[in-house]
């Protein structure tokens, strides 16, 4: 492995993180922005802080992403494979930015991952664990445990959750309006306004940190791994000694720790990409889907955090935008289902349904294309 494909390697992880920060990040804050708590520049700052203490907070979602889905004893995870993934995942992300499409940046870059794997391993299928744990699958290793089930499983719930908190709050607002006096006047909209305005912030902040702790994650675990494989080669052991940061002791199969400022470094990229390009995504999920209210901003934030802290406790690498989504989904159901627009609802499905397959395919095809090259 030379050093200008380490290199290589770290710049396009970091592009990839950029484009989640605009792709993903976005939707994070999304309901902030639509139901005018914050302004976009002060979404992106709550963001950006956010972001980095749940990057910093926790690496389960990290060694998922770096050792718990390609079997290093099939193949070597080496760096044509995560260049390769980590490109495909990138195209199929601009590509739905582009059409303002909330996709999910996790999926796009397991399916890559996967298609590459697939490729370099001569197509053997062996190369990828797709379920590994005997009769406890759900806590060991694998796509299927820890990518496909929870990808089915996590928005189900934020939806469910979504719904059923915000039905709480409208009953609970309810009582209140048949009360007199004090209670009376918490029923008032203004006063809701006022009042889930401010928890708003406090359920963004949740959901930053919640995205920090998952997406920017999964970066680090590819940044990691491709410094863990050049530490291996011996690719540093003549670097001058103010660069002995860059090498990683362990290895893919017997597992690594994630260096701080591997953490910081793609929080604070994730973040600029968040300033850089979120408001197609935003207008999606914030305008587009369902009219929203700081009341049922509050709900589908706090909905979606807590599903994506609880599978990041676990290491799933769970989709901020199928999550988000869904919660908002959930709340506007609560009101009444024709509330939320369902044509665009159907386009971003064939979004998520289509990921996992379509990167497989990019990744697959761009590994031929670079093994034809040599």
């Amino acid at each position: 492995m030379s050093m200008s494909l380490v290199a290589a390697e770290v710049l396009i992880a970091l592009a990839f993180t950029y484009i989640n920060g605009f792709h993903d990040t976005a939707n994070s804050i999304a309901t902030v922005v639509a139901t005018k708590v914050l302004t976009p520049g002060q979404a992106v700052l709550l963001a950006a802080t956010t972001n980095l203490i749940g990057a910093l907070w926790g690496s389960a979602v990290a060694v998922t992403i770096a050792s718990g889905l390609i079997d290093a004893g099939v193949i070597e995870v080496g760096p044509q494979l995560l260049i390769c993934a980590l490109l495909g995942a990138t195209v199929w992300n601009l590509i739905t930015w582009w059409w303002g499409l909330p996709s999910s940046s996790s999926h796009a870059l397991v399916g890559s991952l996967v298609g590459a794997a697939v490729a370099a391993s001569g197509d053997s299928f062996d190369a990828v664990i797709w379920s590994q744990g005997g009769a406890h699958w759900w806590l060991g290793k694998g796509v299927i445990p820890k990518v496909v089930v929870p990808m089915v499983v996590s928005p189900l719930l934020g939806f469910v959750i979504g719904l059923l908190l915000m039905g709480a709050l409208y009953a609970l607002l309810a009582w209140f309006s048949s009360r007199k006096g004090l209670l009376h006047r918490f029923g008032r909209t203004p006063f809701v306004n006022s009042f889930f305005g401010k928890a708003q912030i406090v359920s963004a902040s949740a959901m930053g940190l919640a995205h920090g702790m998952n997406d920017a994650q999964k970066s680090m675990g590819i940044i990691a791994l491709a410094l863990v494989g050049a530490t291996t080669a011996g690719q540093f052991d003549h670097l001058p000694a103010w660069l002995g940061f860059l090498s990683i002791h362990g290895s893919v199969r017997g597992g690594f720790s994630i260096p701080v400022w591997v953490k910081v470094l793609c929080a604070l990229t994730m973040a600029a990409g968040t300033a850089g390009g979120g408001w197609r995504i935003i207008k999606t999920l914030g305008h587009k889907m369902v009219k929203l209210h700081p009341i049922n901003g509050f709900a589908a934030e706090t909905s979606s955090a807590a599903v994506i802290l609880t599978a990041s406790a676990f290491g799933l690498p769970v989709s901020t935008t199928h999550n988000v989504s869904a919660s908002i989904m959930g709340v506007g159901a609560a009101k009444r289902f024709n509330a939320i627009r369902w044509s665009v609802v159907e386009r971003m499905v064939w979004a998520w349904i289509l990921t996992l397959p379509i990167t497989a395919l990019l990744a697959y095809a761009l590994v031929r294309l670079a093994r034809l090259a040599m």
